[in-house]
This record gives structure tokens, C-alpha cells and sequence, in this order.
């Protein structure tokens, strides 16, 4: 069974590897580039024109990975790898039509606003809906009612809260790649060492399952999750996938995933931690995300509130760039931090697991 999760993330590998400069051929051919902000770091004015909406490239990718790996090894698709993929695949359809009328209208703006939040809620609501409909033989459904960190804890919050909350989090997360997302590598780097750290949960989740309690040498110290398997053969599609598009990311990058491609890495981000009852565990395991993320919050409230700026630019890592780091310095210190994110949310999803045995 583990041959799927290898073949998962060899076949993204190879696909992203070899397909991208397909892509960016493509895209160049019709002029479909980049716009850059006047107001950013002037040394990104000689990234405008390169070919975006790369996310097209490891979309595709994971797909073809986690079904060719399905076919290869007999083993049937779950509902839990669909909904996540479903999840990917339907961010990236709204920043796809974002990003294609940003090009096609020469216009920074994209989507108005409302049609994009609009795409994004429904996206996200045929997700948590369906993820609470078609419980297993154990009676587990993909996602459950209750909130999680490691495992699921306290009460039921009902199925309408738990759309509520359900879409903060997608919402959340797809923001967060989307401002992670204005350095060459940077946001795909990050992702791929989330995804990795997915990969290992999933196999871990498997392996001490309650479904194999009979097995288990501590039957109460297991994780009641639906479907554990698959999300790591998911999440190793996306780390593959993610990892061969860095190779043509990275500076100086060759293509841009866009909106395309950064909605697509937040909603499966938040998909994998709802569906491995990792809710609240997503927030220090994409914790680069989460920092990026605030300090844009930060940055506006303090200038609506007090008239002035905490950071010279937001997100943060322009802010670092106007202070003098060249572009790599801040990419390969930002990939340290968000390394050490995911060393510290495994050790707690190991210690959680632990103080069970």
C-alpha cells in the first residue's frame, strides 16, 4: 500500500520536471506575463512579462500523479483523497479565471472582488458539506464536526458552524500561499515541506489507526481518521509536484504560479488538515503562511488606526527587501523559518500521539 504515496510523488516530480517548460513555452507564445506593482522593490520591474499562472502545471500534476499511482497499484480512489483533490482543483479554477483576466483585460485587478469571494464560497462549501456525508463502515465521515489540533477534541460545533469554520480556513490559507507568493520560490518551497510534513502524518495516522486497534500494541493510543492512507498519497503528489515546479520557480524564476496556483496549495492545505483532523496544527505547520499573513493585518490596522506603518512594504518579506537583503537572502531565511515550523508541529503531533500510549 505505501507504493502509492512513492509512486505519487515520483510521477509529480517527473511531470512538473518535464512539463513546466512546456508550459512557460506556451504561455510565452501567447503573452500571458506577469503583472509587477510600480510601488514594490525596484528590482522586481524585470520580472514583468514572465509567463504566469504556472499553477497549471502542478495541478495537473498531482492529479495525474494520485490517479496514475491508483492504477498502477490497484488500489481504489477514497472519498477523503477526492475531496481534498476536488478542493485543489476548484481554488485553482477561481484563480485561474483571476488570473486570465488580469492578462486578457491588461488589468492588475483580475476578478471584482465579490465574483472571486463568490467562487471561493462555493467552492469551499461543496467541500465542508459533502466532507460530513458518507460516513464508513466505522461511521467516520472525511471531516468531522469537532474542532482538532492533533485528533479531534471537545464538542460537536453542528454542521453549520463547521462550514463556517471550515471556510475560514480555506479562505485563510489561500490568502496566506497568495501573499507568501511575491518572491521567486518562495511559496512553493514553503509548501513543499508542509506537504511533506502531510505525507509523514498520513503514514503515521495509518499505521496507528483504530480501525487496526486489534493490531495495535496500545489500542487507545489510535487516531480515528478516515482515509489516512490517501491523504498522504495526496500530499505526496503535492510535494512531487510542487518540488519539480520549484525547479523552474526558484530564482531567477521562469514562471510565476499565480493566483492559478496559490489558491489551488492553500485550499489543499486546508483540505489535508481538516480531513487529518489537523485543523488547528495547520496554523504552526504553515506557519510561514500564518506570519506572512499577519503582518499585512498588522501593517493596515496600525495605518487605519494611527495613520502609520509598522513595516516599510507588507507582506513581510518585501519589507526585508527594501532594508537591503538581496531577493535569495530572504527566500532561503524564510524557508529556514518555515522549516523550523514544521519540525516543531510534528514534534507535537508526536508528543500528542505519545502522551496517549
Amino acid at each position: 500500500m505505501m507504493k502509492q504515496i512513492l509512486f505519487a510523488g515520483v510521477i509529480g516530480l517527473f511531470l512538473t520536471l518535464a512539463g513546466t517548460p512546456l508550459l512557460i513555452k506556451l504561455l510565452a507564445r501567447k503573452g500571458y506575463g506577469q503583472f509587477i506593482r510600480d510601488d514594490g522593490p525596484r528590482e522586481h520591474h524585470s520580472k514583468r512579462g514572465t509567463p504566469t499562472m504556472g499553477g497549471i502545471a502542478f495541478i495537473l500534476a498531482t492529479l495525474i500523479a494520485y490517479f496514475l499511482s491508483k492504477l498502477i497499484t490497484g488500489a481504489p480512489p477514497t472519498l477523503s483523497g477526492l475531496l481534498v483533490l476536488g478542493l485543489m482543483a476548484g481554488m485553482g479554477l477561481v484563480g485561474f479565471l483571476d488570473d486570465y483576466i488580469k492578462i486578457v483585460k491588461r488589468r492588475s485587478l483580475g476578478l471584482r472582488a465579490k465574483a472571486k469571494m463568490a467562487g471561493q464560497l462555493i467552492v469551499g462549501i461543496a467541500f465542508a458539506v459533502i466532507s460530513l456525508q458518507f460516513a464508513d463502515v466505522r461511521g467516520n465521515t472525511p471531516a468531522s464536526t469537532k474542532l482538532s489540533f492533533v485528533e479531534d477534541f471537545g464538542w460537536s460545533i453542528g454542521p453549520v458552524l463547521f462550514v463556517v469554520w471550515a471556510l475560514f480556513m480555506i479562505l485563510a490559507m489561500s490568502n496566506g500561499v497568495n501573499l507568501t507568493d511575491g518572491l521567486d520560490g518562495l511559496a512553493t518551497g514553503a509548501s513543499v515541506m508542509v506537504f511533506g510534513a502531510y505525507t509523514f502524518i498520513g503514514v503515521w495516522q495509518f499505521q496507528e489507526s483504530c480501525a487496526n486497534a486489534q493490531t495495535l500494541t496500545n489500542p487507545g493510543a489510535c487516531f480515528e481518521v478516515r482515509d489516512p492512507l490517501d491523504l498522504a498519497v495526496v500530499a505526496s503528489a503535492l510535494m512531487g509536484a510542487c518540488f519539480g515546479f520549484l525547479w523552474w520557480n526558484t530564482s531567477p524564476a521562469k514562471i510565476f504560479m499565480g493566483d492559478t496556483g496559490s489558491l489551488a496549495l492553500g485550499g489543499a492545505l486546508a483540505g489535508l488538515a481538516i480531513c487529518s483532523r489537523t485543523e488547528l496544527l495547520i496554523a504552526l505547520l504553515g506557519g510561514l503562511f500564518v506570519l506572512i499573513t499577519m503582518s499585512v493585518v498588522i501593517q493596515v490596522g496600525s495605518f487605519k488606526m494611527t495613520g502609520k506603518r509598522v513595516f516599510k512594504m507588507a507582506p513581510l518579506q518585501h519589507h526585508f527587501e527594501l532594508k537591503g537583503w538581496s531577493e535569495v537572502l530572504v527566500v532561503v531565511r524564510f524557508w529556514i523559518i518555515q522549516g523550523m515550523c514544521v519540525i516543531v508541529g510534528l514534534g507535537l503531533f508526536y508528543a500528542g500521539w505519545a502522551a496517549k500510549k
